[in-house]
């Protein structure tokens, strides 16, 4: 367990792969260009698909739903083709400035970028300068503590480039999904220019164990730009004390930072994003509303749908029988013959079809207070494979609501074999 946890942990912690939303499991990180790399990456992937599957399967359902705050793709620092605050004020340039600008403006140094920031910042002591310039592979990037006088904050701004009609910028300005990031509040809204804007009051920890709050502003321009702000009630995103109750900035003045015309000459340095490909059908025709549908139908008549949600190889709904919130949720991953030895070994029930079956009862995952989760796994001999989770509470991350989980470990075996999920 602790190997797939940590698989989940780094996925949470914002690879930049976790936005592209496949119900295989994690992509690879990078195309390695020699032999041994590429045997480390395979590795590397079918521990990953095999974590997705094993425990719960919450990191899948993450993607796309709030992917930007939910896996913390906000931190991963990258400016071209995405954006984000990058993790923490020691980063560095790695990049000398270029001569020439890829974009139609000129070049622009990290104490340029760090300027542009301060610049827009209300009064206050401020310390802990660090960014990136316009050169920087991983696009510019800014981040400073600003003390006005109630405690030191720290803010960090990053630009980056975008398809504003593709999915990801889609992915960038969506909400986070409650029942897996909780938030205090989150809204989204297209300005007069046509930018899409999206303002959210969070938490740096999702299980919020300890109290610093992340407030974030994300903003995606008609021309494919896109201007990222995190700001946090704490000298540092992690490991640092609470200074104050809330971040210092407004929604007002965090808006008006994201939005401000001083961004206009980092963006013109950038090289513009190229268009996201057509997206492709599916592997089986295994796409959100598809499996949610089936989903439900293979539902116990007790369970009342109270929230529901699905996404390409995924789907969860809450459910109440009277007795409380259930999270139940669903992954359908086609191809997976790689991972049957390692995980349908000695004790797996085999069905009279071929189908392999594995039950667990574990504790949950994500901190609620006396969660516990109930799984059936399965795989086929087409190497199709449908793992049913459910919880005795709508979310993982809140107490439980109950004793056990809605539906019976009898019943969720019988969700994961149903002969539905083979059909289109």
């Amino acid at each position: 367990m602790s190997g797939m946890q940590e698989d989940l942990d780094a996925f949470e912690g914002g690879l930049g792969d976790a936005l592209r939303r496949t119900g295989e499991g994690f992509a690879m990180e990078g195309r390695p260009l020699v032999d041994g790399g590429v045997m480390r990456g395979r590795r590397r992937q079918r521990r990953r698909r095999i974590a997705a599957v094993t425990g719960s399967v919450t990191a899948l359902a993450v993607v796309g739903f709030g992917a930007s705050y939910a896996t913390g793709a906000l931190g991963d620092g990258s400016g071209r083709g995405g954006s984000g605050v990058a993790a923490g004020p020691t980063a560095r340039e790695t990049l000398p400035a270029a001569k020439t600008s890829p974009g139609r403006g000129p070049e622009l140094s990290a104490q340029q970028v760090i300027r542009t920031l301060e610049g827009l910042l209300p009064e206050g002591k401020v310390s802990g300068r660090s960014g990136r310039g316009t050169a920087d592979r991983l696009g510019p990037w800014a981040h400073l503590v600003l003390d006005d006088g109630r405690g030191g904050a720290a803010i960090g701004v990053s630009v980056g480039t975008v398809d504003p009609n593709g999915t990801k910028a889609k992915q960038l300005l969506e909400c986070p999904d409650k029942v897996f990031t909780p938030y205090d509040s989150c809204r989204t809204e297209t300005l007069a220019d046509g930018s899409r804007l999206t303002l959210l009051r969070g938490y740096e920890y999702p299980d919020k164990r300890v109290d610093t709050k992340r407030w974030n502003a994300h903003l995606v321009t008609p021309d494919g730009y896109s201007v990222d702000a995190s700001e946090w009630n704490a000298p540092a995103e992690k490991g640092a004390a609470v200074t104050r109750d809330t971040p210092p900035l407004t929604e007002g003045r965090l808006k008006a930072l994201v939005t401000s015309a001083a961004w206009r000459p980092v963006m013109n340095a950038l090289d513009r994003a190229a268009p996201e490909p057509a997206r492709q059908p599916s592997a089986q025709g295994q796409d959100g509303r598809t499996i949610l549908r089936k989903f439900k139908s293979l539902l116990p008549p007790s369970a009342k749908v109270t929230a529901e949600r699905g996404d390409d190889g995924y789907a969860y709904v809450v459910v109440d029988d009277g007795r409380g919130a259930s999270l139940v949720q669903i992954n359908v991953q086609p191809h997976m013959s790689d991972v049957e030895e390692s995980l349908f070994r000695a004790g797996a029930e085999v069905l009279p079809d071929g189908t392999k079956v594995v039950t667990h009862k574990a504790p949950g995952e994500k901190g609620g207070a006396g969660v516990v989760m109930w799984t059936a796994d399965t795989i086929r001999p087409d190497g199709l494979r449908v793992v049913v989770s459910a919880f005795n509470s709508g979310s993982q991350r809140t107490e439980a609501t109950r004793e056990t989980p809605a539906l019976t470990m009898r019943q969720l075996k019988s969700v994961a074999t149903s002969g539905k999920w083979a059909a289109k």
